[in-house]
């Protein structure tokens, strides 16, 4: 090829590629547009896109005003398709998928939204139902849940504890009552239902000029004091009949049972989403830390709401029916649950009574006295438990050879490293000197068991508490502490804990729990729910106080107790069993546990602790009992009492008199 021919060829291909460069759309299509549109939506913030006949901020701000409140957050939004329908026009499909609530039960739509093309852009005609099908202008989007039944709390054999129960809900309805003579029956109303007078007299008055403003909700039964007459008499008082899931009682295992009532802002907080503001919901106790399942699903409506006052009825857009929560199976005995309250009415001080059954570790009744005030002290309480934490002491001893005819030296007084230890002021005298370990037991000498400090060691006190179910960890569907035993310790911390005090903690649930053990013959674990039913998050770690409020929500059913001592198997016997059996039944027929001879029934074992706490002189005293009859364990505490044997006894001689007949 000559010169000329390769010189024009090689134009011929330069000018060939400027005529396709110059033939190149590179301007936004269609797709782009519509992609930028989805990606906006999707945020509910459309700044990016353009508009024939709107501007993006104006547009943003409808969707801002149509979602207002709706959800938890904005929707997913894909396009599904991009069809031309012209040489400047195009239609995009939008899929939509709005995640309204914890369920796979999303709500899913198309949508579709016509694009022009005006000079180098692509723009959007918008109406609102490119959001939302058929959205009209000036419509909103409403969420309406709808509660299924709540399940009740079912007890031992299925007797039914918490349902639904007539209340009637009393307050003052501002438009029955002149302005004037609002803040005098809020007075009256309050002083009626015995009610900060001044507190709800504010409540009135800063309420909408329409309220109702609910002073108290009564429980509608025999119990009730205060009468329609009564209510009716004060001007502008209304009465509201409605039914709330409650106990028998408004006192009925309340600490452990817990509330149920509208959400609160901090619930709503804590549960991410899953409860919601407005919810009827638990909040405290079983009803809270198990509330996904007797809540059940709500039902949800999405609603367009036309503008406009008044307003015309909403249009549903899409619904989901209710899913009614399940009942939760508790081992509770309603009967012993009532006489431990019973039983304890009238302690003034911080109280409880724990009752389990050795055969199976249910758990019978978590008694609170009034003076807990609140508090879980029968499952969460964290005390020393005195002389009844011998039993473990004596279960050490007795796997060193000891038995119950083993001679052990009982002085008035014994000394470690300078600390100086005695007995009760009421210990008698003909048992001071070498008495057999059963009179050791029987009078609680404490320095008998001291002076055998020097045959077990910590480790092996540990050991014979856990094996009886001290310290050790379960999964019973509520938090609770299980005691805490320290496995070293020395000189005076070592002889304290013979006798449990210094380190040594137990819960009124732990001091059952060990009692359970020795009646089962082998360790025992106690459990709430009855079986079949999860746990969730059941155990409160070994930090854990009274005073914590054990409402955690929990949805966790694969939730199992932190690895503890239950992990390793217990060496607990039926020979040790029925030894320390014998040493417990010498408390009550020889030591500080005599008035129990008179409960009917099975012969009953015991055996009494008292545990000195705070630096006062005399120092204050906790009272414990722990007894077995037959095929029931029980603790009982009272955090200010004097001895065992007199603030403990009596209650524990009434809670098995009653529980006998």
């Amino acid at each position: 090829m000559g010169k000329l021919q390769r010189a024009t060829s090689v134009l011929t291909t330069v000018a060939l590629a400027l005529t396709l460069a110059a033939c190149t759309d590179d301007r936004p299509t269609a797709e782009d547009a519509a992609a930028t549109l989805a990606e906006g939506l999707a945020r509910l913030d459309v700044g990016q896109s353009a508009f024939t006949a709107a501007e993006p901020a104006d547009v943003t701000a409808q969707l801002a005003a149509i979602t207002e409140g709706f959800a938890p957050g904005p929707p997913q939004v894909r396009v599904a398709g991009v069809e031309e329908t012209g040489e400047d026009t195009a239609t995009a499909t939008l899929d939509y998928v709005w995640d309204l609530d914890a369920t796979d039960q999303d709500w899913t739509y198309s949508t579709t939204a016509d694009l022009t093309r005006v000079e180098d852009s692509w723009q959007t005609a918008w109406d609102p139902g490119v959001l939302a099908p058929d959205l009209l202008p000036e419509e909103k989007l409403t969420l309406v849940r709808t509660p299924g039944d709540r399940g009740d709390i079912t007890g031992a054999d299925g007797a039914v504890i918490v349902t639904q129960r007539p209340v009637v809900r009393v307050g003052i309805d501002k438009t029955l009552v002149p302005e004037a003579q609002q803040a005098a029956s809020a007075r009256a109303l309050a002083t009626l239902l015995e009610l900060d007078a001044a507190g709800y007299e504010e409540q009135v008055a800063t309420a909408g000029e329409e309220a109702f403003v609910v002073a108290l909700v009564l429980r509608d039964d025999a119990t009730r004091t205060v009468t329609d007459a009564q209510i009716d008499a004060i001007p502008g008082a209304l009465r509201q009949a409605d039914t709330l899931e409650l106990a028998p009682t408004r006192t009925f295992a309340r600490e452990l049972l817990g509330s149920v009532g509208e959400a609160t802002e901090e619930l709503v907080e804590q549960t991410d989403g899953t409860v919601r503001a407005g919810d009827i919901t638990g909040l405290s106790g079983l009803q809270l830390q198990h509330n996904a399942r007797l809540a059940g699903t709500p039902g949800l409506s999405v609603n367009a709401v036309p503008a406009g006052d008044p307003p015309t009825a909403p249009r549903n857009l899409f619904t989901t029916a209710p899913v009614d929560g399940e009942d939760l199976a508790t081992t509770l005995d309603p009967r012993l649950q009532s006489l431990g309250e019973e039983v304890l009415a009238d302690e003034p001080s911080a109280s409880s009574i724990v009752a389990i059954r050795p055969s199976t570790g249910e758990i019978l009744a978590a008694a609170n006295g009034p003076g807990s005030e609140g508090l879980q002290t029968a499952l969460l309480g964290q005390y020393p438990p005195g002389s009844t934490f011998k039993i473990a002491t004596s279960l050490a001893l007795l796997r060193k050879g000891f038995t119950p005819e083993t001679p052990t030296e009982c002085s008035e007084e014994v000394t470690v490293d300078g600390r100086t230890f005695s007995n009760a002021s009421t210990f008698p005298a003909q048992s001071v000197g070498t008495i057999p370990l059963l009179e050791t037991f029987a009078q609680s000498c404490n320095t008998g068991f001291i002076s055998a400090r020097d045959t077990i060691s910590q480790a092996d006190l540990e050991g014979a508490a856990t094996d009886l179910g001290i310290g050790v960890e379960a999964s019973i569907g509520t938090p609770a502490f299980f005691g805490s035993v320290p496995t070293e310790a020395e000189g005076t911390a070592h002889a304290a804990a013979m006798i449990g005090q210094g380190e040594v903690l137990v819960s009124p649930l732990s001091l059952a729990t060990m009692a359970a053990s020795v009646g089962a013959g082998a360790r025992v674990t106690p459990t709430l729910l009855a079986p079949g039913e999860s746990t969730g998050e059941g155990t409160a770690s070994p930090s854990g106080s009274a005073s914590a409020t054990a409402d955690a929500p929990s949805d966790d059913a694969s939730s199992t107790a932190a690895p503890s001592a239950a992990a390793t198997p217990s060496a607990f016997t039926a020979a040790e069993s029925g030894m320390l059996k014998t040493l417990m039944g010498a408390v009550v027929t020889q030591g500080g546990a005599q008035l129990l001879q008179d409960v009917p029934g099975a012969p009953v074992l015991a055996k009494t602790g008292t545990a000195e706490f705070g630096s006062e002189t005399p120092p204050r005293t906790h009272a414990w009992v722990v007894a077995l009859q037959g095929d029931l364990a029980v603790a009982v505490f009272v955090e200010e009492g004097e001895l065992g044997s007199t603030s403990g006894g009596p209650l524990m001689q009434a809670f098995l008199t009653g529980a006998a007949s």
